[in-house]
């Protein structure tokens, strides 16, 4: 994306979104877009494919803190005209209004991997006005192949095996190293020249009235090499389309939403640049005993009337087996008792535990000796205590 593009896309209005949205309204919109518009669900249809590449492009830049930052920074400044100056030796060539093509040499002029300031290595806001105003790049500045683009990919997780862990395979339909010129994008027996316009750094100097200011290379597009025969495969850029599986494991305890990045398992870099990261979003399906708090496991388990007040050896189900819990005599439903250990497995090898709640059960029907032996019980139990409620109901009298 070239860097005059940050100030003529609004990637706001491309998302849906207003200017102070938070970065989970930004997550849902462009979630919402690749799914109505992906190319997997739409063949053939070219829009809903341009539709998909302009919300990747915006919400790469939006999602990234430090871009959205830049990509604000710059449109406001250049937006309020901050940059048009008639002054002497501060406008364009001439003394003409300094515009800001010229600032960006122009519609060919090309940043690589993200845009302006992305982390494909692309100048930031601060790289460029410290060269515009120093005089040049500087020493240590060379650009190289861009770093590949981040990607983003959803896992559903059987419950049990987010909490043991579990290894995934997880197929991705994404752009890859080229086989057959290995992702430097020249034709097999052929290697790609330093290129002769900026002898390998990737930028040239311009000047411009009376200053100068570092550029990316147009001739070779930054990256520091050109390719004479490019690979009849990947047509030089060193990468294409193709389905790979990988094996992703998923820690002991990984959580329902939590996000997993995996390093250099994202997008090749253009002709043998750095890959980005492979980010793994996590759905855990519900279980239908065990719920989860934390590092704790809970799980709701009946007790009848008679257990409630004589008290039980209770055998209830673990992620792993089985334990027995003691319920005391007198024991009021919503009690919570404690298997410890029996929850999930944190890094340093301890565990939460198992909290299970107790809920007396009461019969809507009972037989007829049954409730003759209630009706005993009643006459030989203590009444409950509603004197609390009593106070309020005297001022009724």
């Amino acid at each position: 994306m070239s860097s005059k593009d940050w100030l003529e896309k609004d990637f706001y209005a491309v998302l849906g979104v207003g200017k102070s949205a938070t970065s989970d309204e930004i997550k849902k919109a462009y979630r919402k877009i690749a799914r109505e518009s992906h190319p997997d669900h739409n063949p053939g249809d070219a829009p809903a494919e341009e539709r998909f590449k302009a919300a990747s492009e915006a919400y790469d830049v939006l999602a990234d803190e430090r871009k959205r930052r830049e990509y604000d920074e710059m449109r406001s400044l250049f937006g309020s005209g901050a940059f048009r100056r008639n002054a002497r030796g501060a406008g364009g060539p001439g003394g003409a209004p300094f515009d800001v093509s010229d600032l960006f040499g122009g519609a060919g002029a090309q940043t690589r991997g993200g845009g302006f300031g992305g982390a494909g290595g692309g100048a930031g806001f601060s790289d460029l006005f410290s060269s515009l105003f120093t005089g040049g790049a500087g020493p240590g500045r060379a650009r190289g192949p861009a770093r590949g683009r981040d990607v983003e990919a959803e896992v559903v997780l059987d419950f049990g095996d987010a909490v043991r862990g579990v290894t995934v395979p997880l197929t991705l339909r994404a752009p890859g190293v080229c086989d057959t010129c290995h992702g430097d994008g020249a034709k097999p027996g052929t290697r790609p020249k330093t290129c002769p316009q900026c002898h390998g750094s990737g930028v040239v100097t311009r000047n411009q009235g009376s200053f100068s200011f570092s550029e990316p290379c147009r001739e070779c597009q930054g990256v520091g090499t050109v390719v004479e025969e490019k690979c009849p495969e990947c047509h030089g850029t060193g990468g294409v389309t193709k389905t790979r599986t990988l094996n992703v494991r998923f820690p002991a305890g990984v959580a329902d939403g939590q996000r997993i990045r995996l390093a250099g398992r994202g997008e090749p870099g253009d002709r043998g640049g750095p890959a980005g990261d492979l980010f793994v979003m996590v759905k855990v399906r519900p279980d239908e005993l065990f719920g989860r708090s934390g590092d704790d496991l809970t799980l709701t388990v009946p007790i009848t009337f008679a257990e409630a007040v004589l008290g039980v050896d209770l055998r209830v189900p673990t992620m792993d087996g089985a334990v027995t819990l003691r319920v005391p005599p007198g024991t009021p439903s919503g009690r919570v008792l404690r298997a410890r250990g029996k929850g999930v497995v944190r890094k340093e090898g301890q565990a939460g535990d198992l909290l299970v709640t107790l809920e007396v059960v009461v019969p809507a029907q009972v037989s007829d000796e049954a409730r003759a032996a209630l009706e005993t019980f009643a006459g030989h139990s203590p009444a409950a205590s509603r004197e609390h409620l009593d106070a309020r109901l005297r001022r009724f009298n």
